[in-house]
């Protein structure tokens, strides 16, 4: 599938710890940077794929499941630790679930905003795939 776990520098020091997000730790210019917060436990979040786009999706706090489809396997990755992203290349389907009570999750995307961009109905993500 094509998603990769990146693991965050991190400056540990015993009054806390700093992690540092820079364009040389995801493989993309950063263009655009957004997070989701107040997300109830039982909601999803996500639903779509991109046809270009990458995202690394970071738990800042708490955690939550990422529900990835290729139109051929299924992987669920559980993301809580915030020195650990996971980078979600273009093609891939992907659905936020399992929100644990006070969950953040940073994205860090390659572009801005761009609607056509987008497959937001899981049969058109498959034929876009071309899998039937």
């Amino acid at each position: 599938m094509n998603i990769e776990i990146i693991t965050i520098p991190k400056i540990e020091d015993t009054r806390g710890n700093i992690a540092v997000i820079e364009n040389n730790i995801v493989p993309f210019d950063i263009k655009r940077v957004y997070y989701l917060f107040d997300v109830p436990s039982n909601a999803k979040r996500g639903g779509h794929a991109h046809k270009e786009q990458w995202e690394l999706l970071i738990p800042l706090s708490g955690s939550f499941d990422v529900v990835l489809k290729d139109g051929n396997e299924e992987q669920i990755v559980r993301l809580n630790k915030p020195d650990k992203g996971l980078l979600i290349k273009s093609n891939v389907w992907r659905e936020l679930e399992n929100f644990s009570s006070g969950a953040v999750c940073l994205v860090v995307a390659s572009d801005v905003f761009n609607e056509a961009d987008y497959i937001r109905e899981f049969d058109a993500f498959l034929r876009f795939m071309k899998i039937s």
